[in-house]
């Protein structure tokens, strides 16, 4: 599969994301973030966006959101059990592994997802990762998970001018959970789901020496 290429559909379909304000549904409100979602066009389900300010440099927020095996994000992020590079592709390019625990009161069991990931730097000092399933030979599926697929997803570290301490973090969600959820559970878990998410990294960014 020529991965190169799929990464560069992958860029441009979260920077659109990004830019586009057109049909954004609010559905959830905390300190911390406010949650949107849209139907997606990727496949049946929705597309949820997340839009709040992290009171920390762009460098600690991506310290704590990178994705790299070994890295923060398995510390503090509830919905990431283990994290692990199938193959490195570039500097900037890489296939990963992402497991999941249970979640929302053991209903929904764990998953896997295996992902391009593409890490991006912006002229505007933004960082910026994106994701989206493939196939790779060495992660097929495996009983004791529910392979998920991400569809195009992504997650911006964007500086706030005239304030180095504070960082906007814009992320997008789009996610096949995979099995035979209800639909309810599924529109109910993943803006709670994101809520925690913002939560913790707020925490999370405190213990961050940058």
């Amino acid at each position: 599969m020529a991965y190169e290429e799929r990464v560069r559909s992958l860029a441009d379909t979260v920077q659109l994301y990004r830019k586009d304000p057109s049909g954004w549904r609010s559905c959830k409100r905390t300190n911390e973030v406010s949650i949107y979602w849209r139907p997606s066009t990727e496949f049946s389900g929705n597309i949820y966006k997340g839009d709040g300010i992290v009171s920390a440099s762009p460098e600690a927020v991506w310290e704590c959101l990178k994705p790299e095996a070994g890295g923060l994000r398995t510390k503090w992020d509830q919905n990431v059990k283990d994290f692990e590079r199938i193959e490195t592709i570039s500097d900037t390019i890489s296939i990963c592994r992402t497991i999941t625990p249970s979640a929302f009161m053991k209903i929904i069991s764990p998953r896997d997802f295996v992902d391009v990931v593409l890490i991006k730097q912006y002229e505007d000092g933004t960082i910026a990762s994106a994701a989206t399933n493939v196939e790779h030979a060495l992660c097929p599926p495996q009983p004791t998970y529910v392979r998920g697929f991400n569809y195009p997803c992504g997650c911006f570290c964007i500086p706030v001018p005239g304030e180095p301490g504070k960082t906007q973090v814009l992320t997008f969600f789009q996610t096949d959970l995979g099995g035979y959820l209800p639909q309810t559970v599924v529109d109910s878990f993943f803006p709670s789901s994101m809520a925690g998410f913002y939560s913790n990294l707020t925490k999370a960014v405190k213990t961050v020496k940058t």
